[in-house]
């Protein structure tokens, strides 16, 4: 399973590790994902992963 949000698709981001002394080496900053289970139309559930930022989102537009 990919480390994507399933509502807004964020996904990793690459970056550089910076030591004390200046040196960069690669790597990767992961979303903050949630397993959180959705309530369907036909009212079956479903559990899809989201994203913290989006989780907040959800609940202030709730």
């Amino acid at each position: 399973m990919a480390r994507r949000c399933a509502i807004t698709g964020k996904g990793p981001m690459v970056g550089n590790s910076v030591s004390h002394a200046n040196n960069k080496t690669k790597r990767r900053f992961l979303p903050n994902l949630r397993t959180i289970r959705v309530t369907l139309e036909d009212g079956s559930t479903r559990k899809i992963k989201v994203a913290a930022s989006t989780l907040r989102t959800m609940k202030k537009n709730a």
